[in-house]
């Protein structure tokens, strides 16, 4: 089978399109055609040889896929050949393998699809995953009816405006282009502001009539990570969730103190907290699925590459450019 191999960290030129071995499925162990695959951040960070879980050199990169059972092992009952299924390779004990045509893995890491999802969609579900925990677990403690997305175009940032929209919040999507901008409104977010050509906390401020938002998610970081609490909205949340320009600014003490009559809260959040949770995430994955199946999901496909062309999908995603979810076909 075709897959991508990763021998070494660097570059995208280290993502090496190869014949391998289409893999043999275990007793308990099924085999899945993929249909899609799914592009991340996490993935980069993994090319990069920057990831705090990397897997052990070499191997296929890739943390998500969408496809079908071709072939099981004698042992699986649950799972039937020509089943539709999406796999994230955070129920995988290596969180990889997903860069290819073919994968076998247990029948217990492998969420069945209902009637009515599609494929494509489906390949989309890890980014929800993360946005469904910063909106309904990380923010637990704040009854949130408004919410600031930063890099509301992103992956995460358009399933989080998404499933905010769903959960009936009034959404503030933060863009840096024009393009991204009316991608965003397309979504349905309620307002939209641009980092190029707003004053961001004033901007906020007036959008809520003075009182700033409940939730702001954060993926930036960085030193200008502070400004947040100027825009949170008494006994609000801040959440940072990835670090784009870096760890945030170590004097957050002082950004805190300064919007102290608020009694601004914050929270570091990643989905490695579950790591050992597997219930969390199948219950996650369930509630995701029946939004899915019933249409109430909208992901944003932003390019779809041949599995052929992952270097050019790295370069891609670190461009900026990629508005929502990029994907792979085999």
């Amino acid at each position: 089978m075709k897959a991508i191999l990763l021998r070494r960290a660097g570059d995208p030129s280290v993502l090496e399109y190869s014949d391998v071995p289409t893999p043999i499925p275990a007793d308990n162990e099924i085999l899945i055609q993929a249909h899609t695959i799914g592009v991340g951040m996490p993935e980069v960070l993994v090319r990069k040889g920057v990831y705090e879980w990397m897997p052990p050199l070499p191997f296929i990169p890739g943390i998500e896929m969408s496809g079908t059972v071709v072939e099981t092992g004698r042992n699986v009952r649950g799972v039937t050949t020509g089943q539709a299924v999406f796999l994230s390779a955070r129920d995988l004990p290596v969180r990889a393998g997903c860069y290819a045509e073919y994968i076998a893995v247990p029948e217990d890491a492998v969420h069945p699809l209902p009637p009515n999802c599609e494929l494509e969609a489906a390949a989309c579900l890890s980014n929800y995953q993360v946005a469904y925990h910063l909106l309904h677990t990380a923010a637990r403690g704040v009854e949130a009816k408004s919410v600031l997305v930063h890099m509301a175009a992103g992956g995460v940032g358009t399933a989080a405006v998404d499933l905010a929209i769903l959960a009936g919040m009034t959404v503030i999507g933060a863009v840096s282009t024009e393009e991204q901008m009316r991608a965003v409104e397309r979504l349905g977010a309620h307002h939209v502001v641009s980092y190029a050509a707003e004053e961001m906390a004033g901007r906020v401020r007036e959008l809520t009539n003075g009182r700033g938002v409940d939730l702001i998610l954060d993926s930036i970081g960085g030193q200008g990570f502070g400004k947040n609490f100027s825009m949170v909205a008494a006994m609000g949340m801040v959440i940072s969730y990835g670090f784009r320009e870096g760890w945030p600014d170590a004097n957050l003490v002082a950004a805190m103190r300064s919007n102290f009559p608020v009694s601004p809260a914050l929270r570091f959040f990643t989905m490695h907290s579950f790591d050992e949770r597997s219930d969390i995430r199948e219950a996650t994955m369930e509630a995701l699925l029946a939004y899915l199946a019933d249409g109430k999901l909208h992901p944003l496909i932003y390019e779809r590459l041949p599995l052929a062309e992952a270097r050019r999908a790295h370069e891609l995603l670190e461009s900026g450019k990629v508005i929502g979810k990029l994907v792979l076909k085999p």
